[in-house]
C-alpha cells in the first residue's frame, strides 16, 4: 500500500488562508502600481492575483492528513505531526453536525478534539458521478476505505449512507 491523501481544512484556518491569498494580491498589486505608476493597474492585479492563487495553492496543498503504512500525518504549512496506528480505535463514516457525510477516525489518546480525526467530509450523494469534484472524493473515499481494510480498522458506516454510496457512486458496502 502507498499513501492516500485526506483531510479537511477547518473553516478559520481556511478563512486565514483566503485572508493571506487576498492579501498577497494587494501587496504585489500595490507595489507594481508603487513602482510603475497608476498606468500599471491591470498589470499589478494581473499579478497579484498570480500570486495570490500561488499562495493559496501553496497553503491548502500543505494543509493535509496523509495515511501510509507506518503511520498518520497529519500537516499544516508550519508543521508536521503523527499519529501511530496503533491508536485507531476504529473508524465510522456518519453525519457531523453540518448534515454532511464525514469519515472519521476514533482515537485513543493524544490531544484531538473530540478523540476523533476527520479524514473527508463531503456533501450527501444523491446522483451517480457527475464531474470531477465527486469523482476525486469518490476515489478519495475508495483509498481510504482500502487503507483502512488493510490496516484492519473497523468502519462503521451508517445505512443511508451505505445504500447511497452503492446505487450512486457504485462502491460495494464494506464485508465483514
Amino acid at each position: 500500500m502507498t499513501m492516500v491523501r485526506a483531510g479537511v481544512v477547518p473553516t478559520r484556518r481556511a478563512m486565514l488562508y483566503g485572508t493571506l491569498g487576498i492579501a498577497a494580491t494587494v501587496l504585489v498589486c500595490a507595489a507594481i502600481v508603487a513602482g510603475f505608476g497608476l498606468n500599471r493597474v491591470f498589470t499589478g492585479l494581473l499579478a497579484g492575483a498570480v500570486a495570490g492563487v500561488a499562495l493559496l495553492t501553496a497553503l491548502f496543498g500543505r494543509d493535509v492528513i496523509v495515511l501510509t503504512d507506518g503511520a498518520i500525518y497529519r500537516r499544516t504549512p508550519w508543521r508536521e505531526s503523527s499519529i501511530e496506528w496503533d491508536r485507531v480505535v476504529a473508524g465510522r463514516f456518519a453525519l457531523d453536525e453540518r448534515a454532511r457525510w464525514s469519515l472519521a477516525l476514533d482515537l485513543i489518546g493524544g490531544d484531538e478534539r473530540h478523540g476523533e480525526l476527520v479524514l473527508l467530509s463531503i456533501p450527501p450523494v444523491r446522483r451517480p458521478v457527475a464531474g470531477a469534484y465527486d469523482m476525486r472524493k469518490r476515489e478519495q473515499v475508495t483509498e481510504i476505505r482500502a487503507m483502512l481494510r488493510h490496516k484492519r480498522v473497523p468502519v462503521t458506516v451508517l445505512p443511508e449512507i451505505a445504500g447511497a454510496l452503492q446505487q450512486h457512486w457504485r462502491i460495494a458496502p464494506p464485508t465483514r
